[in-house]
């Protein structure tokens, strides 16, 4: 069984926020390393955010370096991310399958952002809840530190 590409698979994993910032500036915060690196836990991510482009995120979490990919499926400026991502440290293989999807859309307010997060193809409801809660603290540390 063929699932289209825009479909989610597994259960998927939802955080929002509202963010007293510009849309610019929140497109900024999510793809300028230096920005991601203070409110995503640290870590580094080397990309070119072109369509089609890699993604690699480095770092070091709950004590473990890890290497982390993907590739960029989508790019809107200032509206949407939506990108592949794998983590080794799952302990599954580097298959598809095994791959989430990450989708990122904004919505301007004026002075005022929303983001809303969706990562699918999570396999048990704990890694959903597991996940969800990374993605509402890195959220929320986005928000902090554009509300500086």
């Amino acid at each position: 069984m063929h699932e289209k590409e825009n479909m989610s698979r597994g259960l998927v994993a939802e955080a929002s926020i509202s963010v007293n910032a510009s849309v610019e500036r929140v497109w900024n915060a999510l793809i300028d390393p230096e920005v991601i690196k203070q409110h995503m836990f640290g870590t580094s991510v080397v990309s070119d955010w072109k369509v089609g482009s890699q993604i690699v995120w480095n770092g070091e979490w709950q004590g473990r370096k890890y290497e982390d990919r993907g590739a960029i499926l989508r790019l809107q400026k200032d509206q949407l991310i939506e990108y592949t991502h794998f983590s080794p440290i799952s302990g599954k293989p580097d298959l598809r399958e095994n791959h989430h999807k990450i989708t990122i859309e904004l919505v301007s307010h004026g002075k005022t952002t929303t983001i809303r997060l969706r990562q699918d193809n999570n396999e048990t409801e704990e890694e959903n809840e597991h996940s969800q809660k990374n993605w509402k603290k890195m959220l929320e540390e986005l928000r902090k530190l554009l509300e500086k």
